[in-house]
């Protein structure tokens, strides 16, 4: 790693560059599943005067809406995008902010392969015993579960990889640098909401 770079990979280029293309890809099919919802709202709210149904309408816009949650975990974590309380990490510098740092992606990775791990076996265990959705229509449950179990493992490889890069002394990635200017202060305050 390059003392001169904190943002520099430990990782080969390309092994680098799969897993942020896996983490955008994530996000981008998040942003898919978003769309699926819309269209299937529309459809269910336009079908009912003009008396077209729907089938399982409402099944399917909550699998999306869980696939969109879930699938866009890992891309929201890797932007800095996700909610982190930084009250008292952000007062720290040092060796002593990158010790708590490195404490804070442990317990959130350790968190996050827990969860992955379990629904996964969930996914799993659904396929094995062909779990059929209770709707209109008789879905095996295994496949709107892949949203979701898919999802948690990407965060859980991307709190990983965060990890080690962290590790091994790089600055944490989904950090953004303090803002210059006020403008620029409150022009990220309503991009983001605050």
């Amino acid at each position: 790693m390059s003392a001169a770079d904190p943002h520099h990979s430990i990782f080969p280029e390309w092994l680098r560059k799969g897993l942020d293309g896996l983490y955008l890809v994530s996000g981008w099919l998040a942003g898919l599943f978003l769309i699926s919802i819309f269209v299937i709202m529309l459809a269910l709210s336009a079908g009912r005067p003009l008396g077209i149904d729907v089938p399982a309408g409402d099944d399917f816009a909550s699998w999306a809406m869980a696939a969109s949650a879930f699938l866009g975990l890992a891309h929201t974590f890797r932007s800095g995008e996700m909610i982190r309380v930084g009250l008292l990490i952000e007062r720290m510098t040092g060796r002593t902010r990158q010790l708590f740092e490195v404490a804070a992606l442990l317990i959130g990775s350790a968190a996050a392969v827990y969860f992955a791990w379990y629904a996964f076996d969930m996914n799993r265990t659904s396929w094995e015993f062909n779990d059929l959705a209770q709707g209109v229509i008789a879905m095996p449950l295994w496949i709107p579960q892949i949203g979701f179990s898919g999802g948690l493992i990407i965060l859980a490889v991307a709190m990983v990889d965060e990890l080690v890069h962290v590790l091994f002394g790089g600055l944490p990635r989904y950090e953004k640098p303090a803002p210059d200017t006020p403008e620029e202060a409150i022009e990220r305050a309503i991009q983001s909401g605050a």
